[in-house]
C-alpha cells in the first residue's frame, strides 16, 4: 500500500471532520443514508447505463488501486536503460541471435517481450518503430478508459447530490404547513447529498482519475524510451550510442552511466 496516498486521504477527511467536530456538537445532522444511497447509487447507475458493464468494473477496481505501490517509477527507468545496453553488448558479439534467450525474461512485461520478438523477427528499424509506436498508443488509449470513465463520474456525483437537494427540499415545502420549526432540519438534511456528491467526486474519483492518468502517462513515456533502444538495435547501433540516445530522454539524475554501471 501506498503510505503517502494513504496520508493524503485520511488527511482531506480528517479536515473536513475537524471541521464539523469544531463547528457543532450535533455531529450525526451529517450521516444520511438517504443522501449516501442517492449520489453513490445514482452516479454508478448513471455510468452503468452509458458504459461497458466491463469497464466500469475496471474504473471502480482502479479506485482502490491508487492506494497501490507503483513500481515503474524513477528507478526503472534506469534499469530498463540499462537492460537495453546489455542487449547491445549481446548482440554486439553474437548477433542479435543471443537475444533469443531473453525473451523468456520478460514475459511478464508484454510491451517488452513484444518489441523483443519483433526485432528477433527481422524487422528493420522503421519497421519495429512502426509496430511499436502503435502497440504504444493503442496500449495507453485502452489504459485510459477507465480513467475517462471516472472522470465523468467525477461530473455525475454533484449532479445526484443536486438532484437529492431537489427532492429533500420538495418533500420539505410540502410539509411546510404542518410544523415551520422543521424547515431547518429538513433543509439541512436536503443539502446533504450536494455535500456527499462533492465529497465524492473531489476526494475520491478525481483524484483516482488523476493518478491513475499519470501512471499511464509515465507507462507511456517507457514505451517510448523503449522503442528508441529496440529500434537502435535493429539498427546495430554500438552499447555506447545507444546509452547516449536513451539517456537524452530520462532526467539527468536517474541517466544510466555506462562507464560505472556498464
Amino acid at each position: 500500500m501506498s503510505l503517502n496516498t494513504l496520508i493524503a486521504f485520511i488527511l482531506a477527511f480528517g479536515l473536513f471532520i475537524f471541521a464539523i467536530v469544531s463547528s457543532t456538537d450535533n455531529y450525526f445532522i451529517f450521516v444520511d443514508l438517504f443522501s449516501a444511497i442517492m449520489v453513490i447509487g445514482g452516479t454508478l447507475a448513471a455510468t452503468f447505463l452509458g458504459q461497458e458493464y466491463r469497464y466500469v468494473m475496471l474504473s471502480i477496481r482502479a479506485i482502490f488501486s491508487m492506494f497501490a505501490v507503483y513500481r515503474s517509477g524513477r528507478n526503472v527507468l534506469n534499469q530498463d536503460v540499462g537492460r537495453i545496453i546489455q542487449w547491445g553488448y549481446m548482440a554486439q558479439q553474437n548477433g542479435l541471435i543471443a537475444l533469443d534467450n531473453e525473451v523468456n525474461k520478460v514475459q511478464g512485461d508484454d510491451f517488452l517481450s513484444f518489441g523483443l520478438e519483433n526485432l528477433l523477427s527481422g524487422y528493420t528499424g522503421e519497421e519495429l518503430r512502426d509496430s511499436l509506436d502503435i502497440a504504444a498508443d493503442k496500449t495507453f488509449e485502452r489504459n485510459m478508459v477507465p480513467a475517462n470513465i471516472l472522470k465523468t463520474m467525477a461530473a455525475t456525483a454533484p449532479a445526484f447530490g443536486m438532484i437529492g437537494t431537489l427532492v429533500g427540499l420538495i418533500i420539505m415545502l410540502s410539509n411546510l404547513g404542518a410544523d415551520p420549526k422543521q424547515l431547518g432540519v429538513g433543509l439541512a438534511v436536503a443539502l446533504n447529498t450536494t455535500l456527499y456528491g462533492v465529497l465524492f467526486a473531489r476526494l475520491i474519483l478525481i483524484p483516482a482519475s488523476s493518478k491513475l492518468t499519470q501512471r499511464h502517462q509515465i507507462q507511456r513515456f517507457r514505451h517510448e524510451l523503449m522503442t528508441e533502444g529496440l529500434v537502435m538495435l535493429a539498427e546495430r547501433r554500438t552499447p555506447r550510442y545507444i546509452a547516449d540516445r536513451m539517456n537524452s530522454f530520462l532526467d539527468p539524475s536517474i541517466r544510466f552511466d555506462i562507464d560505472k554501471q556498464g
